[in-house]
């Protein structure tokens, strides 16, 4: 059996049982990428359930105001996804549902990832998304790399078409690599139930104890912070669209601050704050009126 063989048949009797697998709808499958992005699984299970009662399909969705979306979306953060969701529908309504990669990728928010994985999963298209998950997996079993970074992203993929089966459930291949990547093959793998440790040359690296760890495996995003705050700022947008989204009336811009930051100094951090209200302003997650925040309709 090959790699891929040897991975598909471990995920038929491993596979997590996943609502977002029972369907080949690309709308569907859009949701649960978008809703899947910097989000835990278990935590995206209940809110895909939920979203798709309320915008079933394409046109539902399309039709949705941002406060609609917003409200809909509300604990999952990183809101700008839901908007950015709201837009591809309303894109796709103009356009027709596309069924190549490439225009997948015309779409506004898809990318490279995003647009194979729809064809992958909805369409059942000879494709591999490459997230932080399949590039573990496969840098390590194609490259022998222990711990691969988004430049050998490239690489991976000049081993894609030998990879893959050319028949059979071959669309089925990167969700087997999502459900390894957490059950063995883990920043710190557990190569001794790898359903690959056999064929995995870095398998023998890590079993050997030939790997050196990284203190830190890739680095982290820098994020805006103000002075000596405890969290980046998104946290705190966060917090000012969850005080604004809760109020029936409205909310007073001066009284944000108190209500987001308990050790807010209407001296020191009066700007920081009023600047967070205008870039959610800008990015239409909330407007002004009657010299009250709401969310934008």
């Amino acid at each position: 059996m090959t790699p891929a063989q040897i991975l598909l048949s471990w995920y038929k009797k491993q596979g997590r049982d996943l609502p977002w697998r029972k369907t080949r709808d690309p709308y569907h499958i859009l949701v649960s990428e978008i809703m899947l992005q910097q989000t835990q699984v278990e935590r995206v299970k209940t809110f895909y359930t939920n979203w798709l009662k309320q915008f079933p399909d394409w046109s539902s969705l399309a039709k949705a105001t941002n406060e609609d979306v917003i409200r809909a979306w509300a604990g999952l953060g990183y809101n700008r996804r839901a908007l950015m969701l709201r837009d591809a529908a309303r894109q796709i309504i103009d356009r027709g549902v596309p069924s190549r990669l490439e225009e997948w990728r015309r779409i506004k928010g898809i990318g490279p990832y995003t647009s194979a994985a729809i064809c992958a999963f909805a369409q059942k298209q000879r494709v591999m998304p490459i997230d932080t998950n399949i590039r573990r997996v496969l840098g390590r079993l194609l490259l022998n790399i222990p711990f691969p970074q988004p430049a050998d992203d490239e690489h991976i993929q000049k081993h894609i078409d030998a990879f893959l089966p050319h028949r059979g459930n071959y669309f089925d291949v990167p969700q087997a690599i999502f459900d390894l990547a957490t059950a063995s093959c883990t920043k710190i793998p557990s190569c001794a139930t790898c359903p690959l440790q056999s064929v995995c040359p870095s398998a023998k690296k890590f079993r050997t104890g030939q790997v050196v760890i990284p203190k830190q495996m890739v680095k982290k995003a820098i994020e805006t912070k103000h002075q000596e705050k405890p969290y980046p700022d998104r946290i705190y947008r966060g917090r000012i669209l969850k005080v604004i989204r809760e109020s029936k009336h409205g909310v007073d811009p001066r009284s944000i601050g108190n209500q987001v930051d308990k050790t807010f100094d209407p001296i020191a951090d009066s700007e920081w704050v009023q600047a967070m209200i205008d870039r959610m302003i800008k990015d239409q997650f909330i407007e002004l009126r009657s010299q009250k925040l709401f969310i934008k309709r």
